[in-house]
């Protein structure tokens, strides 16, 4: 075994050239409406993946596709080294809403606890090491106080931050986050985003959606996203106005370019662009709780 695999030949993150999606002339569907065209790229194993584009462009689709969930209609897709259905255990996919019939007498508990399913088994007792897992991501996501409580008792922020806590309960090498900050409080988006460090820093791989470009612009691969995969590398190369007015179009993208000589956001040439789907409350919300600088 090379020292950059894993026992299961899978290369770990942070080795050279270690992939975590590679896609070739991909094309996902829902029934017969296309959601994206043919599409080819790769995605690098580690670090954080932002997918950005605007409402419809086919962000969550693809989200699915590489979390298993949606089979491609054509062309190929690739996930850890092998087929999607093979490596779908090793995938924990956080949905932007779980919806749960009113009046369903599911606690926060149960919630968490049905992360633990695809290892456990549905009828199988939980271990100890299942119990571990639950109280873990339970304390992680500072759920641990709401545990007996409905979901139709908790607000939109809190239920967000219990299914987070499902995904993580269930043993996984990469999380995928479909708009995990939109409409969230202050509270509960620092909690996702310090959980979003802590993942990648203990050698996880995180995907997630986004409307706020900023976020994008932090992290470590972005793809952009409409119709079809326009672009996918490091965000320098992607997030250029070029490629974000063309997606975007003329004139949504705000923000006053920098002066002659002057920098935007992190030191960089390109002016603070705002995707228009991310609303000024959203964005302020971000703001406020430091996650954007």
């Amino acid at each position: 075994m090379s020292a950059g695999a894993t026992p299961s030949g899978t290369p770990r993150a942070g080795a050279a050239g270690a992939v975590l999606v590679e896609a070739r002339d991909l094309v996902l569907a829902h029934g017969r409406q296309i959601a994206l065209e043919s599409s080819s790229f790769r995605v690098p194993l580690g670090g954080v993946t932002a997918v950005i584009g605007p409402n419809g462009s086919g962000k969550s689709t693809l989200l699915q596709a590489i979390a298993g969930v949606l089979e491609p209609a054509s062309g190929t897709l690739t996930v850890l080294g092998g087929s999607v259905r093979e490596n779908r255990r090793r995938i924990s996919y956080v949905m932007q809403s779980v919806v749960f019939p009113v009046g369903t007498p599911m606690t926060v508990r149960d919630v968490v606890r049905m992360g633990r399913y695809p290892a456990a088994g549905w009828l199988r007792p939980f271990s100890r090491a299942d119990r571990a897992a639950v109280s873990e991501a339970m304390a992680q996501m500072k759920v641990t106080d709401l545990a007996g409580r409905h979901l139709d008792e908790l607000s939109g922020g809190q239920r967000q931050r219990v299914y987070v806590a499902q995904g993580l309960a269930q043993g996984h090498e990469v999380l995928m986050l479909d708009e995990p900050m939109t409409g969230l409080d202050i509270t509960s988006a620092r909690t996702i985003d310090r959980i979003i460090h802590a993942e990648t820093a203990h050698g996880h791989s995180v995907v997630l959606t986004t409307h706020d470009l900023d976020e994008a612009r932090a992290a470590d691969h972005v793809i952009l996203v409409h119709g079809r995969v326009v672009a996918s590398g490091p965000p320098e190369q992607v997030m250029t106005r070029a490629n974000l007015e063309a997606v975007y179009g003329l004139g949504s993208l705000h923000g006053p370019a920098p002066s002659a000589g002057e920098t935007g956001p992190s030191g960089t040439d390109v002016p603070l662009l705002v995707d228009p789907d991310c609303t000024v409350e959203a964005h302020q919300e971000r703001e406020q709780s430091g996650q954007i600088p």
